[in-house]
């Protein structure tokens, strides 16, 4: 053991600080906020704190609203998934053809990824407004409406429109990630399963798809993650609204803690996320070895 760390001591000495830094960003505030969520924490009055135990937790879960936040987190991390699963699987697949214009075509695909949120989400509030935005004009002038509509004003649209906005930002990442594994692909495979008879269709479902299970499970995972905390593009978009459509957990969490400063009860609500995010995870791992298990 010493002969290990004598040998290893270097590397060590070099990574300790990183670690005192990771400790510090993340783990002390993840503790924090468990402590938290057993107070009557209050932001205004942070001498007046009580420990009330899982009360903030009862009151959360007894709360209609609360139900209401975490059908609309769900929908917006499973639309939006599936959505950014689907389109980037979709581009990946055409630009690894060979047509006229692939590199320029791949350099232009990126755009959405890198441009920031709070412009992306801005522009995109503007390209969508009922009175001058340049969709409805569009839609209109094409024949596919007859008048133009509040996308992010109407409660039957504001989730849906929300959920193709964040299609839009995050599918090239999908597809990136996508055709990279694509470009390892043995052309030789398809051309033998083309002179066997297989169809395009085949071609696709017994060859490309199980060498994209790989990429596909850590993508799904991540933006699973990343998705269900997502904060910042909603509340660009619409704030949570129209009437609580859009608002998701993240969005009360930040408006307990920091518009009403109830900092106990956001607490208990982080708590909750991810918690449910654990069982996302769980049920996902599950799925997926039940289907390993079938093909075994």
């Amino acid at each position: 053991m010493i002969r290990f760390l004598k040998k290893h001591a270097i590397a060590y000495i070099f990574m300790f600080p990183a670690v005192v830094f990771l400790v510090l960003l993340l783990l002390v505030p993840i503790i924090r906020v468990f402590i938290n969520s057993l107070y009557n924490a209050n932001l205004l009055n942070p001498e007046s704190d009580v420990f009330i135990g899982l009360d903030n937790f009862k009151n959360v879960i007894q709360d209609p609203l609360f139900w209401t936040y975490a059908e609309n987190s769900m929908v917006y991390t499973l639309g939006s998934v599936l959505g950014e699963f689907i389109v980037g699987l979709g581009i990946a697949l055409l630009l690894n053809q060979k047509i006229k214009g692939r590199a320029f075509f791949r350099g232009v695909m990126i755009i959405p990824w890198v441009v920031p949120i709070v412009v992306a989400g801005m522009t995109w509030r503007w390209m969508l407004n009922p009175d001058y935005g340049i969709i409805n004009v569009l839609l209109v002038n094409m024949g596919i409406i007859d008048q133009s509509i509040n996308w992010l004003g109407n409660e039957s649209t504001a989730m849906l429109s929300v959920i193709w906005i964040n299609i839009w930002r995050s599918f090239p990442f999908y597809a990136i990630s996508f055709l990279a594994v694509l470009q390892t692909i043995n052309k030789s495979e398809l051309e033998a399963a083309e002179l066997d008879g297989a169809n395009m269709f085949k071609r696709f479902w017994y060859i490309t798809l199980p060498k994209l299970k790989g990429i596909s499970s850590i993508l799904i995972v991540l933006h699973l993650i990343w998705t269900f905390n997502n904060f910042d593009f909603i509340w660009i978009l619409t704030e949570g609204g129209p009437l609580n459509a859009t608002e998701t957990l993240a969005i009360a969490t930040y408006k307990e803690a920091f518009m009403t400063y109830h900092y106990g009860t956001a607490s208990a609500i982080s708590v909750l996320m991810v918690a449910i995010l654990i069982a996302m995870m769980a049920l996902y791992f599950w799925i997926q070895k039940r289907q390993e298990a079938k093909e075994g």
